[in-house]
C-alpha cells in the first residue's frame, strides 16, 4: 500500500488562529505547494498525509487546531518523538513517497528521513505529476 507525504508549511489559514476550531490539514495549510500536493492526491484518489512539526504524521481525516511551530524550534526530545510518530504511523505502508522542494527542504525533514526506520520503504520525489 502506497502513501504520499509532504511536510507542513508555515503559511496557514490565519482566520482559524485562536478560534479553538479543529480542522483537517487541507483546511489549515494554505501554502500553494502544500495545497497543490493535497489537491493532486485527492484528484488521483491517492492516500496522503502531512508531516507536521507539532503533530507528526497528520492524515486527511484527522482534525487539529491552528498552531504555530517552527521546525527551527523542535527540541531533541521533540525530534525523537516525531521520528517515533513517523515510524509508527507509517509502519503499515509498503511504499512511502515523500514530496519536497529541494530548494526549500528544511534540515529537520532531511534528518527525519535519514533517521526513520521506514527509510527503506521511502522514495523522495519533487514533481506532483509523479503522484499516481
Amino acid at each position: 500500500m502506497r502513501i504520499y507525504v509532504t511536510h507542513c508549511s508555515a503559511k496557514k489559514d490565519n482566520s482559524l488562529c485562536d478560534t479553538g476550531k479543529k480542522v483537517t490539514p487541507d483546511q489549515l495549510y494554505s501554502a500553494t505547494p502544500v495545497q497543490r500536493f493535497m489537491i493532486e492526491c485527492k484528484k488521483k484518489g491517492a492516500m496522503w498525509a502531512i508531516f507536521s512539526d507539532k503533530h507528526g504524521v497528520w492524515f486527511p481525516e484527522e482534525r487539529h487546531e491552528w498552531y504555530d511551530k517552527d521546525p527551527d524550534t523542535v527540541s531533541e526530545q521533540e525530534f525523537t518523538q516525531l521520528v517515533k510518530n513517523f515510524e509508527g504511523r507509517l509502519a503499515n505502508f509498503d511504499d512511502i513517497w515523500f514530496y519536497y522542494n529541494p530548494g526549500r527542504f528544511h534540515p529537520l525533514y532531511e534528518r527525519l528521513l535519514k533517521e526513520a526506520r521506514v527509510k527503506g520503504k521511502m522514495t523522495l520525489f519533487t514533481h506532483k505529476k509523479q503522484i499516481t
